[in-house]
């Protein structure tokens, strides 16, 4: 890695971002792994499920402006301490209540949303310290905290098979109070203030229509990513028979995979084009999960095509990612949240859709052809306007 980025910012700063991220993702996404356990003893339907697991998706996605709005008011640093001390005493609540019910468990879930939104914070405490050359490996750096949802999908269900899954929330409490004082200690506010967003600078931002591909894009990316993230240990377990530990594993190693692959796709993307690396991504995934809804095989089967599905929607969001700051760039920090809204959004759609699908018709696979077929329209949105970008608004230098 270049030596100038190291001594360009604040890497005590840039790791606590990373931290923070990680470990925001972590419990963001801790209703998703435990869902087995949590689903047995609510009694709750597929459907039901699927609503527990899609909330915390839904929340985060809201709540990604305000905390932007928060950041702005007072400064990053501050707004991702109030949002970690919102998450733990969440979960040390859940823990002491021991929560027994669905309309508690929907709570927690609403409450989690605030981890969901932890991005807002962290990625800006990371990026202001570092000059415009190095803001995409600040952001890589930072952004690369999303894989705490593999720390989760790995030992919440353990953890729930050995101290039951209401003292997980308990037990996640340790490393985010540990993490929220390394945060204390070390993070430090850039000394230059980004401008404040108001909300016409939203308002104008959405007269224009390259905003809503973006947005749709992102929807089908980070929202497949977080959706199936959330959806696949309950598939595992109905499609496969699994308990919820064996289930977890399986879908750490999806998870895994989307996580590692996201700054890769950016990599990526600056070679080969972003428009062109998505059109790869949506036809890859249109085909993946089209096949994965025939159920070929075994559960072998199933885990190679959702990992392989996985590897190009992480890669698609660095795509995405290339492709916003070239068209964006005076309004970046608003078009981020914007871009980071509609992911979620399409993240709850697909959690509760699939759930939903399953509990009326018995089978997962209507579902997983919808969201293929969608693909194909993502394909064919992208296809006829990469011509457009590149005539218009596309730099010589950069590779759309």
């Amino acid at each position: 890695m270049d030596r100038g980025f190291w001594q360009a910012g604040h890497r005590p700063t840039l790791a606590c971002a990373f931290l923070y991220f990680d470990l925001s993702f972590m419990a963001w996404y801790l209703l998703g792994p435990l869902q087995v356990p949590i689903a047995a003893a609510l009694r709750l339907s597929t459907g039901q499920r699927a609503l527990m697991v899609a909330v915390p998706i839904l929340a985060g996605a809201l709540l990604r402006p305000l905390m932007g709005v928060l950041v702005d008011r007072i400064g990053a640093k501050r707004a991702g301490l109030f949002g970690q001390a919102v998450v733990l005493a969440a979960l040390f609540g859940a823990w002491l209540a021991q929560i027994s019910s669905f309309a508690g468990i929907l709570l927690l879930g609403a409450l989690l949303g605030v981890a969901g939104a932890s991005f807002a914070a962290a990625l800006p405490l990371a990026s202001r310290w570092y000059p415009p050359q190095y803001q995409g490996t600040a952001l890589g750096i930072a952004g690369a905290g999303n894989s705490g949802t593999v720390l989760a999908a790995l030992f919440a269900p353990a953890l729930a098979a050995a101290a039951g899954w209401q003292n997980v929330f308990g037990l996640a409490c340790l490393p985010l109070a540990l993490g929220l004082l390394v945060y204390a200690v070390f993070a430090r506010e850039a000394p230059a203030a980004a401008p404040t967003k108001r909300l016409a600078d939203y308002l104008l931002v959405l007269k224009q229509g390259d905003a809503w591909w973006f947005m749709f894009f992102y929807s089908m990316t980070f929202g497949g990513f977080s959706g199936f993230a959330s959806t696949l240990p309950g598939y595992f377990h109905d499609q496969f028979g699994f308990d919820a530990k064996t289930a977890g594993l399986y879908t750490a190693a999806c998870v895994f995979a989307g996580s590692a692959m996201r700054p890769l796709g950016g990599v990526l993307a600056d070679r080969w084009g972003g428009a062109r690396s998505l059109l790869a991504v949506y036809l890859a995934c249109a085909l993946l999960l089209g096949a994965a809804a025939l159920n070929p095989g075994g559960a072998g089967a199933a885990l190679t095509l959702f990992v392989l599905a996985m590897l190009c929607l992480g890669a698609g969001n660095g795509a995405v990612f290339q492709l916003v700051p070239q068209r964006f760039g005076r309004e970046l920090g608003v078009m981020t949240g914007l871009v980071g809204m509609a992911g979620g959004i399409g993240g709850f759609m697909l959690a509760a859709g699939l759930g939903l699908i399953k509990q009326a018709g018995g089978d997962y696979a209507p579902g997983l052809w919808l969201f293929a077929g969608l693909c194909l329209l993502a394909w064919l949105g992208l296809s006829g306007v990469q011509r457009h970008w590149r005539d218009n608004w596309a730099a010589a230098a950069a590779r759309v």
